[in-house]
């Protein structure tokens, strides 16, 4: 009632304003010099640290994820009253778009089997990665952007841009899994990911070889074929690309990428890891290991 009155006095006065609403204009009066409430100095305090948080995670959290952020800072609050607050700042998690694929199937015959048949979980890391290409339109043309991720944790282990969908994309970014994960055995690590070309390359699948990794194949015609990487690339486009374009070079987006990268593994909260970021949860995976090889 005080803002609408504050906003409208100077063209119409107050107390014409006050017998239109049927108020009292010293109930107006009383108002202004009236203390907020606790309640409005607690909706002003959160207000404050959600927007912070909105604005430190790439502007992407919708309520459910802002809501777990406060709790992990001891922020004892609602979801449906961070809603509200969130709904009175204009604040609104990200939407992602369509995806298009980027698959250029490979006419190599015999091809993999499909190992993981839609089921893209793992019982620790280094059980199962997913692979995927996607795309970023810039000034000067498209790059690519190729992704390993670890589905125990949903954490990126490798990635690369470059100008071309040459096969050396997909290895530079699988190089980049392995030397991530240089301290763990890879024997027996499933690899899946799409029939694209770049996968089915004889360089790629005796670098996996190498490592004692088993490569696995999604199925023609199957949607959901790769649908974790699918995912994470839609995740990538939407909290990136879109949000944070025109991109002007592949350099420019490879940079971008880094920060994004480094984010969504060291903070990013994943519904997929209870609400926690993948380093988190791989960091809880080791620490009831080795309680357990202790006991």
């Amino acid at each position: 009632m005080t803002r609408y009155i504050d906003a409208q006095r100077a063209s119409f006065g107050v107390e014409p304003i006050c017998r239109v609403l049927e108020i009292a204009p010293s109930s107006y009066y009383a108002a202004r010099v009236r203390p907020p409430s606790a309640r409005a100095v607690r909706d002003q305090e959160l207000s404050a640290d959600i927007g912070r948080i909105h604005a430190g995670n790439y502007a992407v959290y919708g309520a459910r994820k802002l809501w777990h952020a406060l709790r992990r800072e001891g922020t004892d609050v609602g979801r449906d009253h961070v809603a509200r607050l969130m709904a009175g700042l204009g604040l609104a998690g990200a939407v992602r778009g369509k995806v298009r694929r980027t698959t250029v199937a490979s006419e190599l015959s015999p091809r993999p089997a499909d190992l993981v048949e839609r089921v893209f979980a793992a019982a620790a890391p280094n059980r199962l990665w997913v692979a995927d290409i996607t795309y970023v339109s810039t000034w000067s043309g498209f790059c690519y952007t190729a992704f390993v991720i670890d589905a125990f944790s949903r954490a990126i282990v490798g990635w690369r841009v470059s100008n071309s969908l040459r096969a050396e994309l997909a290895l530079d970014a699988l190089e980049m899994a392995i030397w991530s994960r240089r301290s763990a055995d890879l024997g027996g690590l499933v690899h899946h990911s799409d029939r694209g070309v770049q996968y089915l390359s004889i360089k790629y699948t005796e670098r996996l070889a190498d490592e004692g990794a088993v490569t696995s194949v999604g199925s023609k015609g199957d949607s959901y074929d790769n649908a974790l990487a699918e995912s994470v690339n839609g995740l990538y486009k939407t909290e990136l690309i879109r949000a944070r374009g025109p991109w002007r070079t592949a350099d420019q987006v490879e940079l971008a990428t880094a920060a994004w990268v480094a984010w969504w593994n060291a903070e990013r909260l994943h519904s997929a890891c209870g609400d926690v970021p993948p380093a988190e949860f791989e960091a809880a995976y080791h620490h009831r290991l080795q309680a357990t090889e202790a006991a």
